[in-house]
């Protein structure tokens, strides 16, 4: 994970045979470094066709995911566990690098109240065996904290820290994402900070998931706080352009958030690849 990617949402949802193929060619043409696959069916996905293509392009993947209704960590563990288990596979099959995203629990789960110990307590025991698996594959597996509106389990750098520890599990890396972080954190840097060694993964996102650059995010000081902690992992844009109707549920995507995919690309990736070369982050 080196570089600079792209999330498939900028031009599919649905990793599919010509999903897969638009997303690819697109990323190939564009200049990216790795892409993002948005694993979120692992089964019906053609792990055969999909390397072929990453393998005929020269295109790294990153596989990111968010667990299913009925196989949450924090009330279904055994069910969490054989759905990673299984995604996990899916990637190695796929030849992707690591499974990252919200793989401690669901898009969009709230209990309404705060984790409990025994929440805290099966989503450890989930991680634990995740990244046991993930590293018989030799496939690096990440954490993603996520806003208080999409996830009541891990919400900032500091709880993604404090369950790593808590797993005990060395190959456990924390992904970031400013969208969730212009939320969360007290301040972006801190976010960054607190994340310290176990930073490898950033998605860059707007205040609004739309066009970088054009919102509220402190571009500058997520850059320079990346310069600050030796950041050499990925970057990955991500806006959301297009949602289905089960991911603009667990999103609370409502509206467009961008006049289009071409506006996003032509003024956000430049945007961000610009402020990337400032801080000597990309070349």
């Amino acid at each position: 994970m080196k570089g600079f990617g792209v999330h498939t949402s900028m031009w599919t949802m649905a990793w599919d045979r010509a999903g897969a193929e638009r997303a690819v060619t697109a990323c190939k043409a564009l200049g990216f470094d790795f892409i993002e696959i948005a694993l979120l069916s692992p089964d019906k996905v053609d792990t055969a066709h999909s390397r072929r293509l990453l393998e005929r392009e020269g295109m790294p993947a990153v596989c990111s995911l968010g667990l299913p209704e009925g196989k949450r960590a924090s009330t279904d563990p055994e069910a969490a566990i054989a759905f990673l288990t299984h995604a996990l596979d899916q990637c190695a099959a796929i030849g992707a690098q690591a499974l990252t995203g919200v793989t401690y629990g669901g898009i969009g789960e709230r209990t309404g109240f705060p984790p409990t110990q025994v929440e805290r307590d099966n989503v450890a025991r989930v991680l634990s065996a995740a990244a046991t698996h993930a590293r018989k594959l030799g496939i690096a597996f990440g954490i993603e904290p996520v806003n208080r509106y999409e996830n009541h389990i891990i919400n900032t750098g500091w709880q993604a820290v404090e369950m790593i520890e808590k797993v005990g599990a060395d190959n456990i890396f924390i992904h970031l994402d400013t969208y969730h972080m212009n939320i969360e954190e007290r301040g972006m840097a801190l976010g960054i900070l607190d994340a310290g060694p176990h930073l490898r993964y950033i998605h860059l996102s707007e205040s609004d998931r739309g066009t970088p650059g054009e919102g509220n995010v402190r571009w500058d000081e997520v850059f320079g706080a990346l310069q600050a902690v030796g950041f050499t992992g990925g970057m990955a844009m991500e806006s959301f352009i297009d949602m289905p109707p089960e991911m603009s549920f667990g999103l609370s995507v409502w509206r467009p958030v961008a006049e289009s995919r071409d506006v996003v690309l032509e003024r956000g990736l430049p945007f961000l690849r610009n402020k990337a070369r400032q801080y000597r982050l990309w070349s």
